[in-house]
């Protein structure tokens, strides 16, 4: 038996297969849009499958125009085609425009990278950001780059401001993974500890990010987005985990950050 073909004699067996393998293929598309070109290595451990079946993936969605090879080299890229997967959303449009002035401003103050991302299932996707005016980042962060809950800084603001009703319906996606991450959001929702200090302060942080394109070489602060009395995203500043400690950090940029959230979270109701 194959690593993608079901167990015989399970009901539903086509259906099943299909739908993992339509799983498989997101993910895979996922972590090349992420990482914007990345090897074959890269595809398979961050998707979390075997080599083999990544290939096998690769040549599907090369074949489709999603994604093509570098002349020069063996890494993947995304094409424009990608972009037609997105094209029938627009909730994110109303808070780009009215985040992207005061981001800009934040960035030109400080130099230093800003975000805002909104959750999209167990992630927070980014849906813009600065990276691309300044010179302090290790990667332009184009939007559609994703981040689980509880390893970002936005992620951990997120849930600690949402909703019983949004929080339910997190919870209830965490529990089909069982991933490190997942394992990690629950614990953090379990206890509520740190959910309530961050509420406290107003703001949420992370430390050295483990799933950023360069893992452990930057951290973040983040303050919740609200619309309509509920949260809906979170503004991100991002900094070289080596230029200073995050207690620096939270006295140089905290008070700004949440002002700059205040008052985009104003112009969006």
């Amino acid at each position: 038996m194959t690593d993608n073909e079901p167990a015989p004699g399970h009901l539903g067996v086509e259906r099943d297969g299909n739908v993992r393998a339509l799983a498989r293929g997101l993910q895979v598309l996922q972590v090349i849009n992420r990482g914007g070109s990345v090897t074959m290595m890269q595809i398979s451990r961050g998707a979390g499958i075997p080599y083999p079946t990544a290939v096998r993936i690769v040549d599907t969605l090369i074949a489709e125009g999603m994604v093509e090879r570098e002349p020069a080299r063996k890494r993947y890229r995304p094409t424009a085609l990608v972009r037609t997967l997105a094209s029938g959303y627009r909730e994110a449009d109303a808070l780009v425009a009215a985040a992207r002035p005061i981001i800009v401003e934040l960035t030109r103050r400080f130099l230093w990278p800003v975000s805002v991302s909104t959750r999209v299932g167990g992630m927070m996707m980014v849906q813009d950001s600065t990276h691309q005016l300044t010179t302090l980042t290790f990667h332009n962060y184009a939007p559609g780059f994703t981040l689980p809950l509880s390893e970002c800084a936005s992620g951990k603001a997120w849930l600690a401001f949402a909703d019983p009703e949004d929080l339910a319906t997190v919870k209830a996606g965490l529990a089909q993974g069982d991933g490190p991450a997942e394992r990690m959001a629950r614990l953090m929702l379990a206890d509520g500890g740190l959910l309530q200090r961050i509420r406290a302060k107003g703001y949420a942080t992370q430390a050295r990010n483990a799933y950023t394109a360069t893992p452990g070489k930057t951290s973040s602060l983040a303050a919740p987005l609200f619309q309509g009395g509920r949260v809906a995203g979170a503004m991100s500043l991002i900094f070289f985990s080596s230029a200073m400690p995050m207690r620096e950090a939270e006295a140089r940029y905290a008070e700004a950050l949440v002002d700059a959230a205040a008052r985009l979270s104003a112009a969006l109701d």
